[in-house]
This record gives C-alpha cells, sequence and structure tokens, in this order.
C-alpha cells in the first residue's frame, strides 16, 4: 500500500506541478500585450497542511513555518486580498452577497495539533476565517494511543484534540471541514495491487477477482462520509458544510453524495480559476508546499486569475502502445513495464498518451482492450497499473487515455457488431475505404455500447486526457448504412450518395454533417468520461492532408478549424513518410503555415511525428526525429508527439530525445 509521502508524488503530478510552477513560471517574462486579463473576481482557495514553529513536521515535504505563513498573509493583505468565510461563499454563491474583490479562502488540511499552537494564535490575532478539515478515523482513538496514518503510526497526541476544535470553532474564526473517516489512505486498485485513493477507486478484490460495483461504491462513500459527520456533531461541533477530498481526487459522484450529506462546498486539487456562479462542488486549490515562497504564492495566484492552467505549458510527448508492454508471463510483463518508466524518466516527457485497446489480428480496429468492462474481452488488466505506475513514479503530468471512437470489432454474439460503417462499392480502389471495421455512429444501439465502453474505462483508472484515435473519420462513400442515410433523408439530403458527390453544394452539406456527428459524438463522450474525471482534456487525432487541403476534409469528414474550435488539443499526424511526401521540410512547413493561421491555433496543436515508416517497417533514426524536432521548435511550435515509442528495443534514444525536448521551456504560455 502507498503510504502518506509517496502519495504526495501523486498531488502534484496529477494536479499542477507546483514545482516546475515555481522554477520556470514567470509572467513578467510575458510580454504584457499577451497577457490575457486579470479576473479580480476570481475565487483564490489556499491549501496548507502543516504551521510549525519548529522543525518537527509530520509531513516536512508540506509543511511551513509560522514565519512563511505570516509573510503569506502579508502580502495578501497587502495587495488588496480579503479573507472570506464559508457563511460569505454560500451567501455569494446564491446571489445574496457580493464577495470583495480578491476573495481568498484559507485552508487547512488534517487536523495536526500544531495547528492550535502555532497558526490559531496567528489567525485569531488577525481574525482571519479557516476551513479545517479533519479525518474522524484519525481522531476517534483516545489520548496516549497511536492512530493508523497511511502505513505508518502516528500519536494521537500529534492530532487536536476535541476540546481543542470545539474551542476554535467557537471562535467564529474556523469552520470544522470533513476530509472523510476514512478515505484518507490507499485501496488495493488492480489486479497487481497498487494501491490508489479509495475515494475514487472501484476496490480490487484479489480473492473474488472482480472489481466493487457501483452500488457498493457508492453505498461505501456515502457510509463514510456520514459516518465522519456523525462522529463531528457526537463530539459537538457542528455538522461539516465543506469537503476536502483526500488526496484531491473526487468524481461527480462523490461531489453529489457529499451534497446530499449537507456539504456543497467540495474542494480539491486541480489546477484553475474558481468563480463563485458556477458549482461551489468543485473548487480548484492552490497546495502550498514547505518551500514555497511568497513570490511563488503570488505566482501561482496571478496564474489563476490569467486562467493559465496548466494546460498552457508546452507538451512533450511519448505516444505509448501497451501492446510492447503486455506479456502472457507476469514476470516479463513487469520487466517491460519497467524499461517504460525507466526510459519516461530518462527523456523527461512530461505527457504521455497510452494505449487502452489492443488489435492482436492487426485489422486496425480493437477487438480487445486493457481494462475490465462489459461489452469486449480484455487482453489484460493492465491499463490501470501503467497509468498508475507513470503517475506516480514519473515526472508526467498528463496522461491521456488513446481510446478509439467507432473501431470497436465487437463479438460476434453481440448483435451491435452488425451495425457497422458501410462503404459504398466505387469501382474507384480501396483507398475510398479508410480500413478500420467501424461501429456506425448513426446507430443508437451502437452508440450506446460505445458509451458504456468508455464509462468503463472511466471508471477503473485515474487519467487527465482522452485521445481520440484517427477513426473519428467517415470517406466520401461513407456511410452508407441505413441507419445513416435515414439520417441524411432527415436532414435535407437526398437518399443518393453518389447525387451528393456530384454536387459541390451537396457535398459540403454532407461533409459538414458527418464532421458534426463525429466531433459531438466524441464530446458527448467526454462529457460522460467528466463525470469519473471531471478535470479533462480532450485531444484528437487528425490527418495532415485536412491541415493541408480545405477539399480533404470531404474524404475525411475532418474540419481542422471545427477541431481547435471544440478540442483543447489536435493531435496532427505530421508524418511524412505515411503521406509519402518528396520533401519533409516542405511538408512541416505547410502545416505550420496552415495551422498559424487560426487564433490559438499553435497553442492548441500538437504536431505528432512517426518514429517508423510503417511502409518498411523501418525504424525513422533518431538524429531524423532530433533535428525535425529542433526545426519544429524553431518555427514556432509549442507541442511535439512521436509515435510509437519502443522500450524492448530503446527506440528513439533517450538522450539525444531529452536533449532537444529540454530546449523548450516548460513555463506557461499565454
Amino acid at each position: 500500500m502507498l503510504n502518506r509521502y509517496e502519495f504526495s508524488v501523486l498531488k502534484i503530478g496529477m494536479s499542477l506541478c507546483l514545482a516546475l510552477a515555481a522554477t520556470f513560471t514567470f509572467a513578467e517574462d510575458i510580454p504584457e500585450s499577451e497577457l490575457p486579463p486579470v479576473d479580480l473576481s476570481t475565487l483564490t482557495v489556499i491549501g496548507y497542511h502543516e504551521i510549525v514553529s519548529q522543525k518537527n513536521a509530520i509531513i516536512p515535504d508540506y509543511a511551513v513555518t509560522t514565519k512563511q505563513f505570516e509573510l503569506h498573509l502579508d502580502w495578501l493583505q497587502k495587495n488588496g486580498y480579503h479573507f472570506i468565510t464559508v457563511d460569505q461563499l454560500l451567501k455569494a454563491n446564491e446571489g445574496k452577497y457580493q464577495l470583495p474583490l480578491k476573495p481568498v479562502l484559507l485552508t487547512v488540511d488534517d487536523g495536526y495539533q500544531s495547528f492550535y499552537k502555532d497558526a490559531y494564535p496567528i489567525i485569531k490575532a488577525r481574525k482571519i476565517p479557516v476551513v479545517l478539515s479533519v479525518v474522524g478515523s484519525w481522531l476517534e482513538p483516545k489520548a496516549g494511543t497511536m492512530v493508523q496514518f497511511g502505513d505508518e503510526q502516528l500519536a494521537r497526541d500529534r492530532l487536536l484534540s476535541w476540546k481543542e476544535l470545539k474551542t476554535m470553532q467557537d471562535s467564529g474564526l474556523v469552520e470544522i471541514g470533513s476530509h472523510s473517516y476514512n478515505l484518507h489512505r490507499g485501496v488495493t486498485g488492480n489486479p497487481q495491487g497498487n494501491s490508489e485513493p479509495a475515494a475514487i477507486t472501484r476496490i480490487f478484490d484479489s480473492k473474488n477477482n472482480r472489481y466493487e460495483s457501483d452500488a457498493d461504491y457508492v453505498k461505501r462513500i456515502s457510509q463514510d462520509l456520514k459516518k465522519n459527520n456523525s462522529v463531528l456533531t457526537a463530539h459537538g461541533l457542528r455538522s461539516p458544510r465543506v469537503m476536502v477530498w483526500p488526496y484531491g481526487r473526487y468524481n461527480m459522484e462523490t461531489v453529489r453524495i457529499a451534497k446530499k450529506l449537507g456539504m456543497p462546498v467540495a474542494i480539491s486539487l486541480d489546477d484553475g480559476p474558481d468563480h463563485i456562479k458556477k458549482s461551489l462542488g468543485q473548487l480548484n486549490r492552490i497546495l502550498v508546499e514547505g518551500d514555497m515562497s511568497t513570490d511563488s504564492l503570488a505566482q501561482e495566484i496571478q496564474n489563476r486569475q490569467m486562467n493559465l492552467g496548466d494546460n498552457n505549458r508546452p507538451q512533450k510527448i511519448m505516444h505509448v502502445d501497451l501492446d510492447y508492454i503486455y506479456d502472457p508471463d507476469p514476470v516479463q510483463q513487469e520487466r517491460n513495464l519497467g524499461l517504460l518508466l525507466d526510459r519516461i524518466r530518462e527523456m523527461n516527457v512530461n505527457t504521455v498518451y497510452l494505449q487502452t485497446f489492443s488489435d492482436p489480428d492487426a485489422n486496425g480496429s480493437a477487438d480487445m482492450v486493457y481494462f475490465p468492462n462489459r461489452y469486449i474481452p480484455m487482453r489484460a488488466d493492465l491499463f490501470n497499473r501503467v497509468a498508475w505506475q507513470v503517475a506516480t513514479r514519473t515526472q508526467v503530468t498528463r496522461i491521456y487515455a488513446w481510446m478509439p471512437l467507432l473501431a470497436w470489432e465487437l463479438p460476434k454474439s453481440n448483435p451491435v457488431a452488425k451495425d457497422l460503417v458501410e462503404t459504398q462499392p466505387s469501382g474507384k480502389g480501396e483507398h475510398l475505404n479508410m480500413g478500420y471495421i467501424r461501429l456506425s455512429p448513426y446507430s443508437a444501439d451502437a452508440r450506446q455500447v460505445i458509451k458504456g465502453i468508455y464509462q468503463d474505462l472511466a471508471k477503473s483508472t485515474p487519467f487527465n486526457g482522452i485521445l481520440f484515435h484517427d477513426d473519428v473519420t467517415l470517406s466520401d462513400y461513407e456511410d452508407a448504412s441505413p441507419a445513416a442515410m435515414q439520417f441524411y433523408t432527415e436532414h435535407g439530403l437526398p437518399n443518393d450518395l453518389e447525387k451528393i458527390r456530384n454536387d459541390d453544394a451537396l457535398l459540403q452539406k454532407w461533409t459538414a454533417l458527418k464532421t458534426d456527428t463525429l466531433d459531438n459524438f466524441a464530446l458527448e463522450l467526454a462529457a460522460d468520461i467528466r463525470q469519473y474525471q471531471p478535470f479533462l482534456l480532450t485531444a484528437r487525432n487528425l490527418y495532415a492532408q485536412v491541415a493541408l487541403s480545405a477539399y480533404a476534409e470531404n474524404w475525411y469528414a475532418q474540419s481542422l478549424e471545427q477541431s481547435l474550435k471544440k478540442y483543447d488539443f489536435t493531435a496532427i499526424m505530421a508524418m511524412p513518410y505515411m503521406e509519402q511526401v518528396s520533401d519533409s521540410n516542405q511538408f512541416y512547413q505547410q502545416l505550420i503555415q496552415r495551422v498559424k493561421q487560426y487564433p490559438q491555433g499553435m497553442k492548441k496543436t500538437v504536431f505528432e511525428l512517426q518514429a517508423v515508416n510503417w511502409r518498411n517497417n523501418q525504424k525513422i533514426p533518431t538524429g531524423e526525429m532530433v533535428d525535425t524536432i529542433h526545426t519544429l521548435y524553431q518555427q514556432g511550435v509549442t507541442h511535439v508527439a512521436y509515435y510509437p515509442d519502443d522500450p524492448i528495443q530503446g527506440h528513439p534514444g533517450t538522450a539525444e530525445m531529452r536533449k532537444v525536448f529540454d530546449t523548450k521551456s516548460y513555463r506557461l504560455i499565454p
């Protein structure tokens, strides 16, 4: 089981990497004319753990001295920030109170005894309100006993007494919040035994080889939060109105449960600005580390006021096939995973696109997956294991689940397996068939199955983003299935695809209709995933020809312009060997020029390179890849990916790739 120190890695890696922010993020380095406007109504939530006068911290990495704490408070007060109470926050959300400009909500987690001794006198002298969240299972044991604290034991006397909590609550300055009864721990999240946050993890039962059901999960979380409220009220404290999620991890089900139990305010560690007009059940927070200077805190606050989140950092992306990691021998599979983790650390990438599916018969469609689900065979329960190890054992801050949209080869026993995209016969060669077995997006039954697959993925593993595969496409001879044809006629098109293709106006209408169908379905799936991964980012693969030629939109039902508007990121497959171009430099230049024509184009586009020439199965030399990345950076490219990474044969070379990736600053971009 992961201990508290190991979970601290997750706090940083899966939210905002504060250490990197402090080192590389300087708004003053960005010309003022390029900076977005500051929103002074943005609510700032700041989270502390320990505030100590001496070097006796329980968790040194998250402990600040009383001197640091007072310096933070001094800076906030001198710069016009106003500390608010939970009452004021709730009334403002209801439209019954106007918060002052630059409102700040201070929070302190865990309930260490040092808070009463060292921090409370400062708070009382300055009359500053604070939310103090506590863990019921840590407080119930009697004085003089030991408390189970992660994998370790902690003396009960190192935590606040009930009398101290009551005294502080009665002062009117300290609002006692819930930090759960017993969710501040890890539970077994997969067959390999990873310990993952209890609040969001479906527990894996190794004896019965099954995951916790949805009903049992909801029951467990509900009982835990309800029990914590009962424990606090039994000791004379007010039933909490604020839920602070352990390790910052939550989902929309836990938010609903907390609200039902009287806690409309729920706080995480996600990055981004907070506004009182949105749901108070998804408040983001700045996590204060032990070495966080006043300047670093000020920068974090400014970033949020300008809505500069972690998505505004250049992404250096390794695109990983789990097929390279999978092995029927568990020992060899772990060795393969170790090779991958080593490469990620050595290359210093900050983002990973991670495969969720498998195609053993190599027909281009997924007939197996690497996560438990209701619809399609699981090759191995591997996605959770690899994603968790990458998140907690490397510097990566963003993990995208790489998923097909339509290219699912369902078992033949499933009647939906027949609801396929149909390609109209053309007599013009196979190039008009996209090459995938795909479920039709116009089949209601197929869409429902695909939704179920995505929901099962989202329940199984924490991740940050979704990368939609290159199957988000329909050619100009697709889809000719009955459901598709009915959809076209309902939207004013002829029931004759050849007639549509021979009329430019009809062709444009048809292309736009198909493009919207695909994109809207993808974003609908993303919305479903956000029930489990609330701050999910979206990315999609796009064929290079679509970016290079407006007419190519008709061939693929893809649009660069619409993609940039609808998705957080568009990953153009900038692969000259695949496209069989004669001049790769000109190919890249044309792509860049095209992307630069759109607002935010460079900021939202990933240039994805190929590491293998699939036409002859030869690996692209590392030196050539490095030269390409260097050239792309010189021309203003922000985000670069490559596919695939081969951890078994060690391609591309990590030292050379790190050197070129490191030439791109990790600072925020406006």
